[in-house]
């Protein structure tokens, strides 16, 4: 059986449709994808995390060459060997990207040497799994934030999330404005991504309950472990929180002051860190949600009995997949018109992007496939 041999690392930008986007807490005019590519023999296995160039330059220089000779069913053995060689470099931030990437890519190498779709892999309990449209920029006047998440709602999407916190004087009136524009028979989730204090977090959570607001992520930042239990306790909707943990001892942190956890399977280790996350949250009978990365996520979503629903975040609807011939080898199918990977066969790359119209019809080529779902 051939070894791990070549590793090839790439770093795309992609650029924002036309002005910057924002959220409570960041200003950005492009998301950084890094892909890493494993080969062993006749197969290349693919993974990806959203990341700085430099986690690429890390992965090349640092992480690879620890895996190069492994065998490429060890997927276990060769995410410890990632994690070991980033000891002196830091195993959090770029360092949890880039590890996180090559292990996306040794499971998808190792489901493509078995001919099995990753899900099936990993070990199915569902076929399908709940996903929620995630947005609502606080870049965007009303009107586009209005259009943005009454077009989800029509859609099909049961749950929808905006961003709060930027200008919380203006906070409540979106909230407003977002309920008035998807209905009363959709579930409206928040996101502060940490803006607010402590005093302001609790107000906030007061007035949106009254707007029927069921998701409060982040409200405090995410290192108030304290200020994130004060809200938990006394907010009457869930309080969420996770994107940006890393490890399991964030994970474990993260248990006695959260309704949900989040997981991104692009920063907390991959597959292998992910399944780690699980088991530790699953133990203490919380719930998990995803972050970003559906193509990548649906796989967990239909093998982890914990995950309650993936994010489809609205960078996937901009993304040029299948307008520019340099990502043609990039995880998406670069021949369809809308970057939608609802469904999972057996690779990342191989995730269907269908237009709306065919993401509830359309058939994935695997028998064996996965598909996220608009709703409960």
């Amino acid at each position: 059986m051939a070894e791990i041999g070549e590793i090839q690392v790439s770093a795309y930008d992609v650029p924002t449709e036309s002005q910057p986007e924002s959220d409570d807490t960041a200003i950005w005019s492009k998301t950084t994808l890094v892909v890493v590519e494993v080969q062993a023999g006749a197969w290349r296995g693919l993974g990806y995390t959203y990341a700085d160039a430099g986690a690429a330059r890390l992965l090349r220089d640092v992480v690879t060459p620890a895996v190069r000779g492994l065998h490429p069913f060890d997927t276990r053995r060769i995410y410890e060997a990632a994690c070991a060689s980033v000891r002196n470099h830091g195993r959090s931030g770029a360092g949890a990207m880039a590890i996180s990437a090559l292990d996306v890519a040794a499971w998808d190498l190792k489901a493509k040497m078995l001919g099995v779709p990753v899900a099936k892999l990993l070990g199915t309990v569902r076929s399908e799994v709940p996903a929620y449209g995630s947005g609502g920029f606080t870049s965007y006047p009303e009107s586009r934030l209005a259009d943005q998440l009454s077009r989800w709602a029509d859609e099909g999407f049961r749950f929808v999330k905006m961003k709060v916190g930027r200008e919380p004087d203006r906070d409540l009136q979106r909230v407003r404005t977002a309920r008035k524009a998807i209905g009363r028979g959709r579930a409206l989730f928040v996101d502060a991504n940490g803006a607010y204090s402590r005093k302001q977090a609790l107000r906030f959570a007061r007035d949106f309950a009254e707007e029927g607001v069921s998701w409060f992520e982040e409200p405090v930042v995410k290192t108030d472990l304290q200020g994130l239990r004060l809200v938990r306790d006394a907010a009457p909707m869930e309080v969420t929180g996770g994107e940006y943990a890393w490890e399991p001892h964030d994970f474990r942190e993260l248990l006695p002051v959260l309704d949900v956890v989040q997981a991104d399977v692009t920063r907390c280790g991959g597959f292998t860190g992910f399944l780690d996350a699980h088991a530790l949250v699953r133990a203490h009978e919380l719930p998990m949600s995803t972050h970003c990365a559906p193509a990548l996520h649906v796989a967990l979503g239909c093998a982890l009995p914990g995950v309650r629903h993936l994010e489809w975040f609205f960078d996937y609807d901009r993304a040029p997949w299948s307008r520019e011939p340099r990502w043609t080898s990039a995880p998406w199918n670069a021949s369809c018109d809308s970057a939608r990977p609802v469904k999972c066969d057996s690779t990342p790359e191989a995730a269907r992007c269908m237009p709306p119209t065919l993401r509830t019809t359309g058939r994935c080529p695997s028998a064996s496939c996965c598909r996220a779902r608009r709703g409960t």
